[in-house]
């Protein structure tokens, strides 16, 4: 292989490491969130799951940074297609995360009954929707978005935004919705005690069980949908142009790549059994921070599951599938790619164990005791 080939592979890779990194490291803020008017039976019980995640969430907010840059950076036109033919999705996605941190900031200044049931809700948006969104555009990225290139590379698209909530996307919304309730769970299994921890225990089992029928019901979903294969290409190693490829409709393309590697059914493999795990762990109440790590490798199992279903497709056309964005005609220059390789080896190590030694520090579970002696600390 050419080193074009390796640099646009690695950053294939890369991108799916930092999308699992996005649901991993702020799931469980969204879970947690989504979980406040299900387990937070009092003002302190909700109190103690927002303190849970109110250090860290702004960090963990990052790896979305660290994502969109990724895709503007070594994918352009992805990150063309994305956010200008997902606009008001991704319009949808801001607000809603825009509530988190005025949430955060305004639920403790009034001890006013609505006025903190207002910042709740407002805060369990914040959660749901995002979690919501981000599973209804894996859907639509599996299905094929409407989209097409002109002869000079411009863009148009042809979708609205209720085109993007058609039946199969809500399911991956649903199942991306379950999957970060889950994961919330598991934290909050791992950071409470009892009252909250119990509740928590008890949602996170129904969550990770349903994950799995719905995980496998979406994968039955998938086998009767068409795909999409390059039939003919410039080449691995060719400058971009989406234009230069021919592209089919295959019944049943979708699941091609674990007919050619037997090896990738390893993949959602991972995700059922990640799920599977953590539910027993949770019901049996023990090892919870092994639960949360089932937790995390039933998330990377699911969202790269994804990833090996659509390779070497980025984001296919249903419009146009000649203009199909895939790994060999959509990245960034070689010289582009091999400068944020040499950047991302040497900083990335850095990032991990900045945030490895900040949770460590932050170990231990929240409580009540833990608020009051934090005052004006505590949210």
């Amino acid at each position: 292989m050419s080193e074009y080939m390796i640099l646009r592979l690695i950053w294939w890779a890369v991108l799916g490491v930092l999308l699992i990194g996005i649901a991993v490291m702020d799931g469980f803020d969204l879970g947690t969130a989504i979980l406040l008017p299900v387990i937070g039976r009092t003002d302190m019980d909700r109190r103690i799951m927002i303190n849970t995640v109110g250090p860290v969430w702004e960090g963990n907010q990052v790896w979305l940074i660290l994502g969109a840059g990724a895709i503007f950076a070594a994918w352009p036109a992805l990150y063309a297609v994305a956010f200008s033919g997902f606009y008001l999705a991704m319009l949808l996605l801001l607000l809603s995360l825009i509530l988190r941190p005025v949430g955060f900031k305004f639920r403790g200044k009034l001890e006013d009954t609505r006025w903190r049931t207002t910042w709740d809700t407002a805060l369990f948006i914040a959660g749901l929707v995002p979690a919501l969104v981000f599973g209804v555009a894996f859907g639509n990225a599996l299905k094929g978005v409407p989209f097409r290139f002109d002869d000079t590379l411009r863009m148009t698209y042809a979708g609205t935004l209720f085109d993007l909530f058609n039946p199969f996307a809500l399911l991956c919304g649903v199942v991306s919705v379950v999957m970060i309730v889950m994961h919330g769970a598991a934290w909050l299994g791992c950071k409470t005690e009892a009252p909250v921890r119990e509740r928590a225990r008890k949602v996170g089992v129904v969550a990770a069980l349903a994950l799995v029928v719905l995980f496998v019901l979406g994968g039955v979903w998938v086998a009767r949908l068409d795909g999409y294969v390059v039939q003919s290409f410039a080449g691995m190693d060719a400058p971009s142009n989406p234009l230069t490829k021919q592209v089919g409709h295959v019944d049943g393309a979708l699941l091609g790549n674990y007919g050619l590697v037997p090896a990738t059914m390893a993949v959602p493999a991972l995700g059922i059994a990640g799920a599977v795990l953590a539910a027993l762990l949770l019901a049996l109440g023990r090892m919870r921070v092994l639960a949360f790590c089932c937790s995390g490798v039933s998330i990377a199992g699911v969202i790269a599951t994804a990833g090996v279903s659509l390779f070497p497709f980025l984001l296919p056309s249903s419009l146009d599938p000649n203009s199909s964005l895939t790994v060999w005609d959509a990245s960034s220059s070689e010289t582009t790619l091999l400068v944020m390789t040499v950047v991302t080896a040497v900083l990335l190590p850095v990032v991990l164990a900045y945030t490895a030694f900040i949770y460590r520090v932050l170990r231990g579970p929240v409580t009540a005791a833990t608020i009051e002696a934090g005052g004006h600390e505590s949210y």
